[in-house]
């Protein structure tokens, strides 16, 4: 449990961690590249201004023009663009070229170039690492081309210095965060482990006075037999006998439930230690129908049985044994009177299927039955007279089957069936 528990703690700080680093990443690279299109859209703007001189000369006219922020162009910023312009009229025929200021891009490429663009039917966008835009003047259509190569290297360069940094950020935390999980989750183990040491301390120590109680009720019971005891009368003796009896079935049922806290206990304790063989889970489910078939018949039950053979499980003959008595126990105590009980054991590539189902007088639903496995927990408080049951069996069940690395689960598909449903790893 414990160690389950630091995984957790590990697993949600780190999803945590990733989730803010990434949207931090994202966040910065979206406005980067934002940045870089807004960049690239004004420059442009300031090409298409260029009125008198966007086909001769583009380049004319652009220093100490202002851009859409009201920042003046230099001379050097405008020498280092590297665009070119195409012209053409308004049935989209291109009229002139300049591609004067990149030597990329021949006229041929740049006709092509602005046929794409034209195409696209849109007023900006990109065109590989070009950036352009689209005016009409009247009635010719102006389109400049920028080349915006180097910001996008620097862009991409960028986006990655971000991810790596943010996998070693991630990675670093990881292994501080692994290094200290342990001490977070240190008082919950102490707290867990003298849990654990109190069910089993307690059980030993009440499973002493329980054992002395029982053997005096015994011997009172085998003393108020005898031919000399007619101190009393017949109706005192038998009320007496009847206090006796009580005695002795509390004392077993205690005993029973210190027994199974006990062994719960140690199941859970040694559950990644216990050594585990080749389970005959198919013989041990059918001597087990066999022999709850009498007790199933005095309230009337029919157990109908379809069990795949051979079937093999990796764990451990007791434990598994154990298991099915439990299941098998809880279906024939909670059946309702003249039902059926259905057992079915399948076989898949990996693993054993074990399905028991029985009909009951309550009213079921999958919220409740989520908590079954829980110590102690019952459906319906009343079930603890009727049969004598201190609800941690299925806690065992699910103890012993999480041991050898299966999984148990409990519902109802029509609100009065009771399904467990219990997945055995195959040998």
């Amino acid at each position: 449990m414990i160690k389950t528990l630091k995984r957790r703690f590990v697993i949600l700080a780190m999803v945590s961690l990733a989730l803010l680093l990434a949207a931090i990443v994202a966040g910065m690279n979206i406005m980067n590249y934002n940045k870089v299109i807004s960049d690239a859209d004004e420059r442009i703007a300031v090409i298409q201004a260029n009125d008198t001189n966007f086909i001769s000369n583009p380049l004319y006219g652009l220093f100490g023009r202002e851009d859409g922020r009201g920042r003046r162009m230099s001379r050097d910023e405008a020498e280092e663009l590297r665009f070119f312009t195409v012209l053409a009229d308004g049935s989209g025929n291109v009229v002139a070229i300049n591609t004067e200021r990149i030597s990329a891009v021949d006229d041929t490429a740049a006709i092509e170039i602005a046929n794409k663009a034209l195409s696209s039917g849109n007023d900006n966008g990109f065109i590989g690492e070009l950036r352009y835009g689209v005016s009409l003047d009247g009635s010719y259509i102006k389109m400049a081309f920028l080349d915006c190569g180097r910001v996008l290297d620097s862009y991409r360069d960028f986006l990655r210095a971000s991810i790596i940094m943010s996998l070693i950020g991630l990675l670093l935390v990881f292994f501080i965060i692994l290094y200290f999980s342990g001490r977070i989750v240190k008082p919950v183990a102490e707290s867990y482990e003298k849990q654990k040491r109190f069910i089993t301390d307690a059980g030993h120590e009440i499973k002493t006075p329980l054992a002395i109680i029982k053997a005096n009720a015994d011997l009172m019971k085998m003393d108020l037999g005898g031919e000399d005891k007619k101190s009393l009368s017949e109706e005192e003796l038998s009320d007496l006998r009847n206090e006796l009896e009580e005695i002795n079935n509390q004392t077993d049922r205690l005993g029973g439930l210190t027994n199974d806290l006990v062994y719960l206990s140690r199941m859970e304790e040694n559950a990644n230690t216990l050594v585990t063989s080749d389970v005959p889970i198919s013989d041990i489910l059918t001597e087990s129908v066999i022999s709850f078939a009498a007790l199933a018949k005095e309230k009337g039950v029919e157990i109908v049985s379809d069990i795949e053979a051979p079937v093999f499980t990796k764990g451990n003959t007791e434990e598994t044994e154990k298991l099915i008595s439990i299941l098998m126990d809880n279906a024939v105590k909670y059946s309702e009177d003249n039902s059926q009980i259905s057992i079915r054991l399948t076989k898949d590539a990996k693993n054993a299927n074990l399905e028991i189902k029985n009909k009951t007088k309550e009213n079921l639903d999958n919220e409740s039955l989520s908590h079954v496995f829980e110590r102690f927990y019952r459906t319906d408080s009343s079930r603890n007279s009727e049969t004598g049951g201190h609800g941690i069996g299925l806690s065992v069940a699910k103890a012993i089957v999480t041991s050898c690395g299966g999984s148990i689960n409990a519902y109802t598909e029509d609100g009065s069936e009771f399904i467990i449903k219990a997945v055995l790893p195959l040998s």
